[in-house]
């Protein structure tokens, strides 16, 4: 229990304090931003800040921050650590360097500033590398809210009639005017959202006694054996650093009509959803005792841990509740995920975005992939699990390009040479925690990890010497100029 007060406190002295060194870095000022300058009625659109707040934290706190806690909750309250100290230093940096320079681009895209500031073939690379993400990312929030929403309704309500029912929804989130379903609905939701989390935090706390929070312990508990590094950090994604959110900012970019409110929007939104892993990480553990028990329930399901959960602590009627906030989270994360795959193709194709037509052009398609991948996750037991893993590496190696392109803006704009550290560090963290992923998994090479460690390690040291050569000769440069 001490361990979590703390770990809430250092989220919270994180936000206030490292999220202004990350805005002096950046150095916002007053220019006009894609909201007010461009304005077109559909993708850029005027927000308030606190509505462009909740429909950022809606956009990025999907099932990974639930489902990826719960499933880092395995590892033991370890997890703690990586959700606080990854998400001060690596995500809400990651998201708001993103949203940012995103914004100072016209919204544009993570692949379009990958080719800005790291060249055309990273560039195309990274168009076909986000949409892929996207639309695995959109399957894995049909197939969740799907199954949990079956288990809360009438039997002919299945997981395929719910199925049908969100990609309905998610037409018309990626079709409309973005301020005419989602920057309404958001608010109410995210709002829900908090509250559940609340709720849940609630039931395990006033327990009586009934459930007890572990305190940190820097022991590896994973029932079976699997490795902390790199894999811990693989799979808890969402609630610490995530290459989705990258995916994700941009669409708020174009919406905040003032640089100085983007760190409230984009570093407050992360260290927001870190609070609502870190909820479900400690519950996930104190609700089933030990790991060995919460690892065994995973095996069912994480939409079953997530329904047990609620309905255990807060009975019938305030688990229904709770679950209902579960499902609402990643729901408006798939809308997104494929609103966001739209206007990266739109930008790839130059398909101008005013007309409804080119909307569905672009929209068709790309729902009708996430069906199959959707089909496919509930005919197979496995098939979610296999999705989540591909999603994970797909997602953390995301973050790792971010990254490096926010440190590239960093080298080549920013007033502080030495401020592109911010988002160095964290980049070659990522890279040698995705490196080292893909290289031992089962759905990767199945290296020895006595081989794999060396390669990884020395993969993202070759890109932090790369990094600091182009600050060495940019520095010089400067130098020689004045």
């Amino acid at each position: 229990m001490v361990s979590l007060l703390i770990a809430f406190a250092v989220l919270i002295a994180g936000y206030l304090v490292y999220s202004r060194v990350a805005e002096k870095i950046f150095a916002a000022d007053d220019r006009k931003t894609p909201a007010v300058e461009i304005n077109d009625g559909v993708d850029c659109v005027p927000m308030k800040p606190w509505k462009a707040f909740l429909v950022q934290l809606l956009n990025i706190a999907g099932t990974g921050p639930i489902f990826g806690a719960l499933m880092g909750a395995v590892f033991g309250p370890v997890v703690f650590l990586w959700i606080v100290f990854g998400s001060i230093l690596g995500g809400a940096v990651h998201d708001y360097m993103s949203g940012m320079i995103s914004e100072r681009h016209g919204g544009a895209s993570i692949a379009e500033l990958s080719g800005v500031y790291l060249g055309t073939a990273v560039k195309w690379i990274m168009r076909i590398f986000s949409v892929v993400l996207l639309v695995l990312c959109g399957t894995v929030f049909v197939t969740s809210p799907a199954a949990l929403l079956a288990k809360l309704t009438p039997a002919w309500m299945s997981g395929t009639f719910w199925t049908v029912v969100i990609l309905a929804y998610y037409l018309l989130a990626t079709l409309l005017p973005i301020d005419k379903l989602i920057g309404r609905l958001y608010p109410v939701f995210g709002v829900l959202l908090i509250v559940m989390a609340g709720a849940v935090l609630g039931g395990i706390l006033f327990s009586g006694g009934k459930y007890t929070i572990p305190e940190l312990t820097l022991r590896n508990l994973h029932p079976e054996g699997t490795p902390v590094w790199p894999y811990m950090f693989i799979t808890v994604a969402c609630g610490a650093v995530s290459g989705f959110h990258a995916t994700q900012s941009p669409m708020v970019a174009k919406c905040i009509t003032s640089e100085k409110v983007g760190r409230k929007v984009f570093y407050g939104a992360m260290i927001s959803e870190a609070v609502i892993a870190l909820v479900w990480a400690a519950a996930g553990v104190a609700f089933y005792g030990t790991t060995q028990l919460l690892n065994d329930a995973l095996k069912d399901g994480a939409s079953n841990v997530v329904y047990e959960i609620s309905t255990g602590t807060l009975g019938v009627f305030g688990g229904i509740l709770a679950v209902a906030g579960v499902v609402v989270c990643p729901i408006t994360s798939g809308d997104t995920a494929f609103r966001s795959a739209r206007l990266i193709l739109a930008e790839t194709f130059r398909l101008e975005q005013k007309k409804i037509k080119n909307r569905l052009i672009v929209t068709i398609p790309l729902l009708a992939v996430g069906g199959l991948l959707t089909w496919f996750a509930i005919a197979d037991e496995q098939g979610f699990n296999i999705i989540w893993r591909y999603f994970s590496w797909s997602n953390q190696t995301l973050a790792v390009i971010a990254l490096w392109v926010a440190t590239a803006y960093l080298v080549k704009k920013g007033r502080y040479r030495f401020g592109s550290l911010l988002t160095a560090i964290p980049a070659a963290f990522m890279s040698a925690v995705s490196a080292t992923y893909i290289l031992t998994a089962k759905e990767g090479f199945r290296i020895p990890t006595k081989i794999a460690y060396p390669i990884g390690l020395g993969f993202a040291a070759a890109l932090f010497a790369v990094y600091a050569v182009l600050l060495c000769r940019k520095l010089c440069g400067s130098r020689r100029t004045e």
